[in-house]
């Protein structure tokens, strides 16, 4: 069976099986090119049989910088991904290459399933949301626990933001830590991306509460990144 492309094009937080969740980054430099990228993997995984059952699912997104694209793919075991990379990713990516020339293949880490998640409520409109926002917190690694209290501490924060501020625009937010050790990843939608700017202007950001996240002594680094979801393959009946 060929792979097919989805309606819902957001990673499914509720898919059973998963133990293993693959991101990485590509940079392709332009809107334009964002979008010819994630119509050549369109292609690429369409004109093929879907390379495994242990592969779950697989979803592109589009970095509101203009630039940047996500993979986030859902596996039964990080094994299954590995034998993936063996015997079927070579031909996807040539193919994907010849058409958009020049693709930045940044970075790629490994996470187990879920860690802790929330959700906060439904969009207004009962609609996909507008926005993911990925946020990643890189750890020193020299203790066990951090990153389990690093995330503690967020839902802390956040459910002092829920209490105080209801209609922030927060929709969920999901953890998964990396197998490596050093990051905590969270996948987080939110109706807009101006509703995510508000709240990150917001002066509770300055609260007791997102001090001790945003100071936690193993907090060693950190970004965030706003995309859209643009496309969610899996196996075709």
């Amino acid at each position: 069976m060929n792979a097919v492309a989805h309606p819902d094009a957001r990673p499914d937080p509720h898919r059973p099986g998963v133990g293993a969740v693959l991101v990485s980054t590509w940079r392709v430099g332009t809107p334009e090119r964002q979008r010819a990228a994630v119509e050549a993997i369109r292609t690429a995984w369409e004109g093929r049989a879907w390379p495994d059952p242990g592969l779950l699912s697989y979803s592109v997104l589009i970095g509101t910088d203009g630039d940047t694209l996500l993979h986030h793919s859902q596996w039964t075991e990080q094994q299954v991904y590995d034998d993936f990379v063996r015997t079927h990713r070579d031909d996807r990516n040539a193919e994907i290459d010849a058409a958009v020339p020049g693709i930045e293949r940044v970075e790629l880490r490994r996470y187990g399933p879920v860690h802790r998640s929330t959700a906060r409520r439904a969009t207004a409109t009962g609609e996909p949301p507008g926005v993911v926002v990925i946020v990643e917190a890189d750890f020193d690694g020299t203790g066990a626990g951090h990153r389990e209290e690093w995330v503690d501490a967020v839902f802390t924060a956040l459910d002092e933001d829920a209490a105080a501020r209801p209609e922030s625009g927060g929709i969920s937010a999901r953890f998964h830590l990396s197998v490596d050790g050093g990051r905590v990843l969270n996948y987080a939608e939110w109706e807009s991306e101006q509703a995510h700017e508000e709240w990150q202007a917001d002066d509770a950001r300055s609260s007791e509460a997102w001090k001790r996240v945003h100071h936690h002594p193993a907090l060693v680094g950190g970004r965030v990144r706003r995309y859209t979801p643009a496309l969610r393959l899996g196996a075709g009946v």
